[in-house]
């Protein structure tokens, strides 16, 4: 394993997590909208409570993975970058309502790629280039004008923050945060009787306590030439399409690994279910919001720097106050996305 590249090390951590990740959306019906949709209209909150296990889990060890010294938190973007409050309201709200016209956010398109639904290649598509427009593309110096991100000259996050300003021990606030989302979520009599579903959110939460812990033994092992990261689907979707198209040319990353861990995971799944049949859109106007969703989810996740994997679970895993933000627009934006597009289905 040491003579490997460290760039192929960290796709193998990724493609680990990511299947993990992919087997829990098939298996354990992790999904974000699909969680919005069930609590709001099915009035069935299982999946909703279900991101309680997977914050409480990623949460809990990752801050206890970092006080161990196992995680280098700090050198994560979501520390690393001086944090722009607008830029995740601004950017959350229009990955969330993409999401809601697309029928799914990145994470979930490939998921249900990986289940055969040929719609969701062209969302991923769509929304890895379209990411990369506003990330180095045209839409580059507008976004860096308007929501610049600065290098951060200093500790920041809800951990450093609230024991400065409380004078509580670390430790403490971990626990309280972490044990309180795992409260939250079992306290849900429903949840308690699906154990398969709590499983497989606490194996999706542990898996991002794993990317984080590869990464960070891959950074120090490569002097930082390889940076700590978790698993998000807006631009590493980009970065995993220039890699298909120019492999000779640049090297393989933790992005690819995880983007097709997740495809991989949400194959086995599909097939273990006996979910797995190819699909295709046979409506061009439901094709156009999904193709318009995406290109939304490319630009907001970018802006937001995650997306509702990103920001909502891996973020928040560090602590990040972008994380709480970001995931609260991303409701917002989704919910206004959702109940327009329940609107124009009534009748008049």
């Amino acid at each position: 394993m040491e003579e490997l590249p460290f760039g192929v090390l960290a796709a193998l951590v990724g493609l680990c997590g990511g299947i993990v990740l992919g087997l829990a959306a098939r298996l354990g019906d992790f999904c974000t909208l699909g969680a919005l949709e069930s609590a709001v209209y099915g009035k069935d909150q299982r999946r909703l409570r279900l991101w309680g296990v997977v914050l409480g889990v990623a949460i809990l060890g990752t801050q206890f993975g970092a006080m161990a010294g196992l995680i280098e938190i700090g050198a994560s973007f979501y520390h690393a970058i001086e944090w722009n409050p607008l830029a995740s309201i601004v950017g959350g709200l229009v990955f969330g309502y993409g999401m809601a016209l697309a029928g799914n956010c990145g994470f979930g398109a490939l998921v249900r790629f990986g289940g055969g639904d040929l719609r969701s290649l062209v969302v991923v598509v769509v929304m890895g280039i379209f990411g990369f427009i506003t990330l180095s593309g045209p839409l580059g110096p507008l976004r860096a004008a308007l929501f610049p991100q600065p290098e951060a000259m200093g500790p920041q996050g809800i951990v450093h923050d609230l024991t400065g300003l409380t004078g509580l021990p670390a430790v403490l606030i971990v626990a309280v945060i972490g044990f309180g989302c795992l409260a939250w979520a079992l306290s849900h009599a429903p949840l308690r009787a699906a154990p398969g579903m709590i499983a497989w959110g606490a194996a999706a939460g542990a898996a991002v306590v794993w990317t984080f812990l590869g990464t960070s033994w891959i950074y120090d092992a490569s002097l930082g030439a390889v940076g700590v990261e978790g698993p998000s689907f807006t631009a590493p979707v980009g970065r995993t399409l220039i890699f298909l198209m120019t492999s000779t040319a640049g090297g393989i990353t933790f992005s690819v690994g995880s983007v097709v861990g997740v495809m991989v995971g949400a194959l086995i799944g599909s097939t273990v279910r006996g979910l797995f049949r190819w699909e295709a859109c046979e409506d061009p106007r439901e094709l156009g919001r999904q193709v318009g969703g995406a290109a939304l989810m490319g630009i907001g996740g970018v802006t937001a720097i995650g997306c509702s994997v990103g920001q909502g679970v891996t973020a928040m895993a560090t602590l990040a106050w972008s994380a709480p933000v970001t995931l609260a627009a991303i409701v917002v934006g989704a919910l206004v996305g959702l109940r327009q597009l329940i609107a124009g289905f009534q009748p008049e």
